[in-house]
């Protein structure tokens, strides 16, 4: 074995080929993909976790297929989305009915244990209620007054894609990004700052093209009547969850909460069944218009930073670690002067061996950001193998040197509470 800088060169013990890998990252072989996977696929997943994780990758082949031979077009409209409707329309009924009986005994059971039954009904179906989204107070928003230039690009992009642009924009630590609805109209893009970071500006146009492409494409799963199911549903599954370490009364209600649990799940497991094939196609639409806007080099690259987020994880947990350490800064604040440009450098130091050898790893998982996503390879694949597509939406130095100074104090921010409370530890 030889090493240079960070390089290590050896020879397979498998089929003998010389290997160059970069030594922070592990040794495989490319020629017989000699451990390209040595952690190996990690705990299986149960229950209704596992039942998801199964039909993103049975729909994502399906869709792959379909839409790599030309049916990328069509609306993709089945019997499934009404009947998802109709199924989240009933779990919401379920919680009207709730309030009206308790609504009822509130009233013919004034001071009697009536009122006691009617009062518990009605906290049962407020808890149950379906939320629409609101910002919390914690959350780092951005106004179009606050980032002007940044709201531009999201505004030609949006316009690019003929939809409407975003209201506010929140931005937080996720290695992550998204787009929701605030209330019944108004629209939110979140952005994660770590992801953002480690992204060339064609990579975010890219981003910004994927996550704006989901209002084009009525993703039904997130949508305001059945995305408030999931989470009527994840409540009453809350409430029936067995009672750890049960003594003889807690025991039996574990027994007879079974049936009950069973139930929420099967609904639970039929509305994913449901919306399962629409939400599959609307990743895959929302990857074309990532190409569309911000190129299909930008569209693959962005795909590929995804497939490294676990890296920008541990990087930030070391650097805020290391910055901890040695204490606090000026002022007694925590030192968060270079953390991003440290992921930065981390992020651009990756080796093309090893971001191959994520896409292998991938490919052999059936890997996917997460159950509402095709398979990250498939993804990848899909946008290869058609036709190249130039960037609809560009940013120069200029533009995203302006942008960047927009998001500069809450870079700074962002930057001393991370180093302050750890990574993953908020």
């Amino acid at each position: 074995m030889r090493t240079a800088g960070e390089e290590i060169v050896s020879s397979c013990p498998q089929c003998g080929v010389e290997i160059r890998t970069d030594r922070r990252f592990t040794t495989w072989c490319a020629a017989c993909e000699w451990n390209v996977d040595p952690q190996g696929a990690g705990k299986e997943k149960r229950g209704l976790d596992r039942v998801r994780r199964g039909l993103a990758q049975r729909y994502g082949a399906r869709l792959f297929d379909e839409l790599r031979g030309g049916g990328g077009e069509r609306s993709g409209r089945t019997w499934s989305g009404p009947l998802a409707y109709a199924l989240a329309l009933t779990v919401h009924g379920l919680t009207v009915v709730l309030a009206v009986v308790g609504l009822w005994g509130l009233v013919r059971g004034w001071g009697g244990l009536g009122m006691a039954f009617g009062l518990f009904l009605l906290a049962l179906a407020w808890s149950l209620r379906p939320r629409l989204n609101r910002l919390s107070e914690n959350d780092r928003v951005l106004l179009r007054g606050d980032a002007p230039e940044l709201f531009a690009l999201v505004d030609e992009v949006a316009a690019t894609l003929g939809t409407r642009s975003v209201d506010a924009v929140v931005v937080d630590v996720e290695a992550n990004a998204s787009v929701t609805h605030l209330g019944l109209r108004r629209r939110l893009l979140t952005l994660g700052l770590p992801l953002w970071e480690v992204l060339s500006p064609q990579q975010r146009i890219a981003l910004l093209g994927h996550e704006l492409g989901h209002f084009t494409h009525g993703d039904t799963r997130h949508g305001m009547v059945v995305g408030t199911a999931f989470r009527s549903l994840s409540t009453w599954l809350y409430y029936v969850r067995p009672m750890p370490n049960p003594n003889v009364v807690q025991a039996v209600t574990n027994l007879a909460c079974v049936p009950l649990r069973l139930l929420i799940t099967a609904v639970m497991a039929l509305l994913d069944l449901l919306t399962a094939r629409a939400s599959q196609r609307g990743e895959y639409l929302a990857d074309a218009t990532a190409a569309r806007t911000g190129s299909t080099e930008g569209a693959v690259g962005l795909m590929d930073r995804l497939m490294v987020t676990d890296s920008i994880v541990t990087t930030l947990q070391r650097e805020t670690n290391s910055r901890r350490l040695r204490g606090t800064g000026r002022g007694g604040e925590q030192n968060g002067d270079g953390l991003w440009e440290a992921l930065v450098a981390h992020l651009d130091s990756v080796p093309e061996s090893e971001f191959e050898r994520r896409r292998r790893v991938g490919a052999l998982r059936g890997h996917s950001v997460d159950a509402s996503h095709p398979p990250t390879h498939l993804r990848r694949r899909l946008l290869l193998d058609g036709t190249p597509v130039p960037a609809a939406v560009t940013a120069d130095t200029a533009r995203t040197e302006r942008i960047g100074g927009e998001l500069a104090d809450v870079r700074g921010t962002l930057a001393r509470e991370v180093v302050r409370d750890g990574y993953g530890d908020q």
